[in-house]
């Protein structure tokens, strides 16, 4: 059985990151330093901000950094009607271009990631 896209996602993840950063320069450091501390609890809270990170990389349709926000989303306890929603904003901004990347957005949401019925029973 092959392994699910998110630990693909996270094995491969980490071994490009560990190569990049023997070639980091300090203005990339601070770049993804402001990324990361810019999806923090702040003004708006970590799961506002992973959602406007979802739908941004969905209108973008970046797949890697679908999957990023999707699993991010998850972390903080957005729900499926939730995401739902930012889909069908996502949909309406960037249009159908962006259907193949729901669809593999929402297998996995649905598949690995818990999908509606682990949201409804916790």
């Amino acid at each position: 059985m092959s392994k699910k896209r998110t630990e693909q996602f996270h094995e491969e993840r980490a071994n490009y990151n560990e190569i990049w950063s023997k070639y980091l320069n300090p203005e990339t450091k601070r770049f993804l330093g402001i990324d990361t501390t810019s999806y923090q609890d702040g003004h708006l809270p970590k799961k506002t901000k992973e959602l406007l990170g979802f739908i941004a990389s969905l209108v973008l349709r970046c797949d890697d950094c679908i999957l990023y926000h999707l699993i991010e989303c998850h972390k903080v306890g957005v729900t499926s009607e939730e995401l739902s929603e930012v889909v069908g904003i996502g949909l309406l901004v960037g249009g159908s271009i962006t259907i193949p990347h729901i669809r593999r957005a929402m297998k996995t949401w649905h598949e690995e990631l818990g999908g509606l019925a682990a949201k409804k029973s916790g």
